[in-house]
């Protein structure tokens, strides 16, 4: 992808901006300033700006930094993207609700000659089914027990760890905020659901015998609601390797109460039993805890434990690094 950047992050209002933090952390240098609404409990730790400020600033674009429930643009941001367009910022989104289609902003932004960027968008790609052969090089997928538990984190500091090591390997993305912060990739879940393992595999294609993909898992194959495209992107990188992705403070599937976390066992029984169907050596190299809201006593404990309970690598890919799986990965 090509985008207009550095960014001003949006944040509104909005309880979580995974999309925000990820660009944040991850490609810090495309980063202005945020806005936020009064009332956001959020803090980027970036100066606060209007429009006005931003473009004087140098941003060009205006990133939407957050997704609301179902991935719908709010009617209350509106007012603020319409002015964010007449200050001279394009907007990028990765909301599920297409701005090209939008009945105030696109005519707006055509009228302005501004651009509206929907990254979500994937109904022009066409994918072969083919007949999911095994091809060469070497593929690392990371999986949830739930969502937002740190999967595209995990997979990022991997690729990094592996490249730092002299290994030839790349981050393939499968999300808004992944294909945001690589450059490219495909947005799986907006892909028609015949052809999410097509496009998996698309992703991920025949390389060197000693390439590894590093590919960003979605959903949680026990999430019932998510559960069919983590299986289709199970199938179709045919992984050599998972990492089992969670957040041990949770006591329930996240927005979904009736459901509690399924155990780590569980996770790592399921998804190799899924992943052999088109990979039968696929198998569970280490488990990745976001431990974010544990103190470190606490942290370090938890890891340490969930290692010696499931006899592989534990890790916290922000405070303990993945050298402990990066170096499975070498025995591989």
């Amino acid at each position: 992808m090509n985008l207009p950047t550095p960014y001003l992050l949006f944040i509104a209002d909005a309880p979580h901006a995974k999309t925000a933090f990820g660009i944040r952390d991850w490609r810090p240098e495309l980063c202005i300033a945020q806005m936020r609404y009064p009332a956001s409990m959020l803090d980027l730790d970036l100066p606060d700006m209007d429009f006005d400020e931003a473009v004087a600033a140098g941003a060009r674009s205006v990133l939407l930094g957050s997704a609301p429930a179902g991935g719908v643009l709010p009617d209350r941001w509106l007012a603020d993207l319409e002015r964010a367009l007449r200050a001279g910022l394009d907007i990028v989104s990765g909301l599920h609700t297409r701005l090209n289609e939008h009945p105030l902003l696109k005519p707006l932004a055509k009228a302005l000659g501004r651009t509206l960027h929907d990254v979500r968008r994937m109904d022009d790609r066409q994918f072969s089914i083919g007949q999911f052969e095994r091809r060469p090089g070497k593929r690392l997928l990371t999986v949830g027990v739930d969502c937002a538990v740190g999967k595209k984190y995990t997979a990022l500091a991997i690729d990094r760890e592996l490249r730092h090591r002299g290994i030839d390997a790349d981050f393939r993305a499968t999300g808004q905020t992944g294909v945001l912060i690589a450059g490219g990739g495909i947005v799986i879940d907006s892909v028609i659901a015949d052809f999410v393992a097509a496009a998996a595999a698309e992703l991920s294609p025949a390389a060197a015998p000693e390439h590894w993909d590093v590919i960003e898992g979605q959903g949680g194959l026990l999430h019932p609601a998510y559960g069919g495209v983590t299986l289709g992107l199970v199938h179709g990188s045919q992984p050599d390797a998972m990492v089992l992705c969670a957040d041990p403070t949770r006591e329930t599937i996240g927005d979904f109460d009736l459901y509690p976390q399924p155990a780590l066992e569980e996770c790592v029984l399921r998804y190799t039993e899924a992943a052999r169907l088109t990979n039968p050596a696929a198998r569970v190299v280490g488990v990745s805890l976001n431990t974010s809201r544990l103190e470190d006593g606490r942290a370090t404990a938890l890891v340490e434990e969930t290692a010696a309970r499931l006899a592989m690598p534990c890790v916290d890919p922000i405070r303990t690094g993945v050298g402990p799986i990066v170096d499975v990965l070498m025995t591989l």
